[in-house]
């Protein structure tokens, strides 16, 4: 899918990339034209791609990728496809060669076209509050309705018989139908992305955006981050309480329940029927399984199989927890 959201610069020739971000041409690679930087599944023979962990060993191992931001140890995984450029730090090199094909997915500056609403076409087909802001390029279906002081910016779409509530801000986002947003959310911008320094933090962009699928409720207060290089995803009819957080990355399965002051670190994956208890919180590049049961004020800090139901710090087994705690 192409991105409305961010201008793509390429493409752009592959030692003209490694030049531009300061990387060593080990191999001597010329002339290839990259088209874009994507992650490992969504990378085509025209893309660059990066691999920092192993426990994105299956991915790499069949990316279709023609080039792989890498570390020497990790490189022999890829395949012969796929030509490494080793590196010390692949994020933060990966950060610098993203910036070159998007150099304005850094900034999170607000959208400079929007306009009020009572000034273009969608006043007379969109119900809508005092005080709405709407961008250039905004689709929005037949009866969905928008609530007062809203900013809708540029490229969003949402479709039929969507709620959209007061004081929410949403961009770089794409929303299906009979989707309820409730008061005060903020949908679409960046992530907690950063690579801590001492002569001044190095942010990392992110040009992903946000999908929520048919049906969901996002309740009042809630933030949904756009992913860094793929996307952030709310799958078909999951309700999320007040004030949840959804980091970059994450993919959020069908059917769940997730209670309120819920927070996600980024670039986890959750099946379909999850529920999650209130302040519970689920750490980084995990895997929680299908049906699954996450008790409320726990903490997940390792992957959780198909049909578990968990609670404690760090969550274990429920009846586990119950008879250590009696």
């Amino acid at each position: 899918m192409i991105n409305p959201f961010f201008k793509n610069k390429g493409p752009i020739k592959i030692d003209d990339i490694l030049i531009s971000a300061n990387i060593s041409n080990k191999y001597k690679y010329i002339e290839t034209n990259i088209l874009d930087v994507k992650d490992l599944v969504a990378a085509s023979n025209t893309d660059i791609t990066f691999f920092h962990s192993k426990k994105y060993e299956a991915a790499a191992s069949i990316t279709r990728a023609a080039y792989c931001i890498t570390t020497k140890q990790l490189s022999n995984i890829l395949p012969k496809n796929c030509k490494p450029i080793e590196v010390d730090n692949v994020l933060i090199s990966t950060a610098m060669i993203t910036k070159i094909f998007y150099p304005d997915s850094v900034t999170d500056d607000f959208d400079p076209q929007t306009n009020n609403i009572e000034k273009t076409i969608l006043h007379k087909t969109v119900k809508h509050g005092q005080n709405v802001l709407v961008g250039k390029n905004i689709k929005i279906g037949t009866n969905s309705s928008i609530g007062h002081n809203s900013i809708i910016e540029s490229n969003v779409i949402i479709g039929d018989n969507c709620s959209i509530g007061s004081n929410v801000i949403i961009r770089n986002t794409l929303i299906k139908n009979n989707v309820y947003i409730l008061d005060g959310c903020i949908i679409g911008k960046k992530g907690f992305g950063f690579f801590p320094n001492k002569n001044g933090n190095t942010r990392y962009p992110h040009i992903g955006i946000v999908i929520i699928e048919d049906n969901c409720e996002i309740g009042c207060g809630s933030t949904i981050d756009r992913g860094s290089l793929s996307n952030t995803i709310i799958g078909k009819n999951t309700f999320l309480d007040n004030q949840v957080h959804i980091a970059h990355n994450n993919k959020i399965g069908e059917n769940c329940i997730i209670a309120g002051q819920v927070g996600f670190a980024g670039s986890s994956t959750l099946g379909n029927n999850v529920m999650i208890g209130g302040q519970a919180g689920i750490s980084g590049h995990l895997k929680v399984g299908n049906n699954v049961q996450i008790g409320g004020g726990s903490g997940v800090i390792k992957n959780i199989p198909d049909n578990s139901k968990v609670m404690g710090y760090p969550a274990r087994d429920l009846k586990k927890f119950i008879k250590d705690n009696q």
